[in-house]
């Protein structure tokens, strides 16, 4: 499997790093970076201040170069009644998305004292690993630290591992 990360705007080169190596190590994949793209022209809901995640699925799907398309990007996204999503990807479909916006907070629910950008790192690299694994097929997961449980709070996004439980990984590996 190729991966092509699409970053969207100004997404810094760690970020990209952690993305890359965990698609790498979670799901043994071959990863490229593609050219940084603009934001697509009609994305931004004025009335929400907001961007349409489908947009930036689309964008990767269109330009990415590889099987599985990951679009990163720094602007806040939505999907239809949703306040903001972390990110988005059609079941076993060739493109994704992930927002970094949101998961820049400082607090990381109170379970370590590392500082924010390792926290930061912690929840790209999960929220990556999240959505790819739903373009390869997989569902939300009801076990609480799977990477692919439904994580609608940078919390529970921190509560997470960045891989797979058991059975995802057989269901998808």
């Amino acid at each position: 499997m190729h991966v092509d990360i699409v970053p969207v705007g100004d997404v810094g080169p760690a970020v990209k790093r952690e993305a890359s190596t965990v698609l790498r190590e979670v799901y043994e994949c071959d990863v490229t970076v593609h050219d940084s793209q603009a934001v697509p022209d009609d994305s931004y809901d004025e009335s929400r201040e907001q961007y349409r995640a489908e947009e930036f699925i689309d964008l990767a799907k269109r330009v990415g170069a590889g099987g599985k398309n990951i679009a990163i990007t720094p602007k806040d996204l939505f999907y239809h009644r949703r306040n903001y999503v972390f990110g988005l990807a059609y079941l076993g479909g060739s493109g994704s998305v992930i927002s970094t916006y949101r998961l820049h907070t400082s607090s990381d629910g109170g379970f370590s004292q590392r500082s924010a950008e390792d926290i930061f790192s912690d929840r790209v690299r999960t929220e990556v690993v999240h959505e790819v694994g739903h373009t390869l097929g997989l569902e939300h997961c009801d076990k609480n630290h799977c990477v692919m449980n439904f994580s609608p709070t940078v919390r529970e996004v921190d509560q997470k591992n960045e891989a797979l439980c058991g059975s995802c990984s057989r269901d998808v590996l």
